[in-house]
């Protein structure tokens, strides 16, 4: 479906995307990383918009660049907003399916039946300067989806929708996946794709640092370096016990001292026989935390492998 040979961007002296190789066959994937980690620019790579400095782009086993054959089978949902204040929704998804070389008539009913299923039905004839964030990302999505793509590109999608809205648009995509068709969807909120994919590319400062299912990137963590933070009713106690602890590296108080910061090499054991250490000892947890449940601290982690630090 996409294919990556040592593919690099430059911005003048900036590297936006660095010596990034990869083959993705049919499916769904997660690209995941910080902002300003690269997603973006990988993006427009494979949509074709953008030009590599070095090595080779490939999307169906063609180069996407001033490729109709390639194009007119990928949807894309940009990030930023590309609508125009002065016409309707529906006016202008029906342009863009005219642009894809359907009838006005069938232009105007795929048009009308997608901005229904993406919740858009009863404002598709308002112009769109009057639409929130929340129903311009749907109609965003709405025209990615009309002329039913084998490939869909999302940066962003979610941003600017409601929790239900969220949901809702969750919701069509899991079934887009379902019914064969690819996705690549780019996001900085590693929740937002892991409710609708399992499989993860994860990139940061234009690299490629890692790539697989959910579970794969948690085992990859565990092993690692890692802080744990543990809040507690007997903060003192707790030290007392985990200091003779093999798995325990050091042990710190934070939070005016009812907080443990507890360093290890494998969370792991922490996790699992934490239990059994406070049986009998009257010691209750109220909150346990680990820092790399965050994505940046995922990405921390995997720089530091990358890097060799660990």
């Amino acid at each position: 479906m996409i294919a990556l040979d040592h593919v690099t961007k430059l911005y003048g002296p900036v590297i936006g995307v660095n010596d990034v190789t990869l083959s993705l066959p049919q499916g769904a994937y997660g690209l995941i990383g910080p902002n300003g980690s690269g997603k973006t620019t990988l993006l427009n790579l494979v949509t074709g918009q953008l030009w590599p400095t070095l090595g080779k782009v490939g999307v169906f086993d063609a180069g996407p660049c001033n490729n109709p054959s390639v194009l007119r089978r990928l949807g894309v949902c940009p990030e930023h907003d590309v609508l125009y204040p002065n016409v309707t929704g529906l006016e202008w998804v029906t342009y863009l399916m005219r642009l894809h070389g359907f009838g006005r008539r069938e232009a105007r009913s795929r048009a009308e039946a997608t901005l229904g299923l993406v919740g858009m039905a009863h404002a598709m004839r308002r112009r769109m300067g009057g639409y929130s964030r929340g129903m311009r990302q749907r109609t965003k999505l709405a025209q990615a989806l009309a002329h039913e793509p084998e490939l869909l590109i999302l940066d962003e999608p979610l941003n600017g929708l409601d929790p239900v809205g969220r949901h809702e648009i969750t919701t069509l995509l899991v079934d887009w996946i379902r019914r064969g068709r690819g996705l690549l969807l780019a996001s900085h909120m590693l929740h937002e794709v892991e409710a609708v994919t399992q499989s993860f590319l994860l990139i940061c400062g234009g690299r490629l640092l890692a790539s697989g299912s959910a579970e794969e990137v948690h085992t990859l963590l565990a092993e690692i370096p890692n802080e744990i933070r543990i809040r507690t009713n007997d903060a003192p106690g707790l030290a007392r016990r985990l200091v003779d602890e093999q798995a325990v590296e050091s042990v710190r108080f934070a939070d005016g001292g009812e907080t443990l910061v507890v360093s290890t090499r494998n969370p792991t054991t922490i996790y699992s026989r934490l239990p059994q250490w406070l049986e009998g000892t009257g010691i209750q947890v109220r909150e346990l935390r680990s820092s790399d449940e965050s994505l940046q601290g995922l990405f921390n982690a995997l720089m530091r492998i990358h890097r060799g630090n660990v």
